[in-house]
């Protein structure tokens, strides 16, 4: 079994109003609370890493499972969301939303637009980050799939 291993350093000088660091390998930021919960709002704060997170890892998985399919990918980009409460103090990560939009090549047949919707559907279950949340965070996909024109 292969284990990898990634590290961030969080720096953080003060209070809620403060405003920190982290660094990975490639990643370096500035992070605070944001301003809709009454932080300073500058650079990310964990409710963007998270859906960030998220994203990208459901994204990659997509690409990939489109891959080893062999479907003729023209195009693909997506917008998530995430919802956040805060009742009487408590901050609740509700749901993330993937609305994923992605075109295949003109001339891509029915049963390839099939394979893409399920491979849509499989890639949430299947990206790690996705599955670390599921239970605490309701994950919903709204996928729009087509064929190029």
């Amino acid at each position: 079994m292969a284990k990898h291993h990634f590290h961030m350093k969080s720096t953080w000088p003060g209070g809620r109003g403060s405003v920190g660091t982290i660094e990975a390998d490639k990643l370096k930021t500035e992070i605070s609370i944001p301003e809709e919960m009454d932080g300073p709002g500058q650079g990310t704060n964990p409710d963007e890493m998270l859906l960030g997170a998220a994203s990208t890892c459901y994204i990659i998985t997509l690409a990939a499972m489109m891959e080893r399919a062999e479907l003729p990918l023209e195009d693909m980009d997506m917008d998530s969301e995430g919802v956040v409460s805060v009742t009487n103090g408590v901050i609740t990560y509700e749901e993330i939303i993937h609305r994923p939009r992605v075109v295949l090549e003109k001339g891509a047949s029915a049963s390839e637009l099939e394979k893409l919707r399920k491979l849509a559907h499989k890639a949430e279950s299947s990206c790690m980050i996705s599955r670390a949340i599921a239970g605490n965070v309701k994950l919903t996909l709204e996928p729009d799939l087509t064929v190029s024109k």
